[in-house]
């Protein structure tokens, strides 16, 4: 199977791991969504990150990430939106980050220090191109 933007896959397999109550969710491996995915771990949105090898028919390397839950039912990620796609880039400026749904979240930057939430990235004075918000 092809995906055309693989970190909007990352983002709807942990949404709807969380939605169907899963405690591990496999996603395919890259090294940009580890990293995006131990940024979201640090922030406590997962709670743990690992790579795996799934061995059957065909061997393949996945990202096993935790689901946190806030209460026995609901997930702690409620909603995930891809900014900057394939066919869009999207980039903001250090002076023009702000807060992601009333301080409730966080922005994703992909940042020549890394990736970086939105106000780490306010703190380093660095802009960069917007991955995602996570609430």
């Amino acid at each position: 199977m092809v995906i055309t933007d693989p970190i909007a896959d990352m983002f709807v397999r942990i949404r709807n791991g969380g939605t169907a109550g899963k405690d591990v969710v496999f996603i395919p491996y890259s090294d940009v969504k580890l990293r995006i995915a131990n940024v979201l771990m640090k922030e406590g949105y997962l709670s743990s990150v690992s790579k795996k090898i799934l061995k059957g028919r065909i061997t393949e390397r996945m990202i096993a990430v935790g689901v946190v839950y806030d209460s026995p039912r609901l997930p702690r990620v409620r909603g995930m939106e891809r900014v900057s796609r394939p066919s869009r880039r999207m980039y903001i400026a250090a002076k023009d980050l702000r807060p992601v749904n009333h301080g409730h979240g966080i922005m994703l930057l992909s940042t020549p220090k890394g990736i970086l939430t939105g106000e780490e990235a306010r703190k380093e004075h660095v802009g960069g191109e917007i991955i995602g918000k996570i609430w």
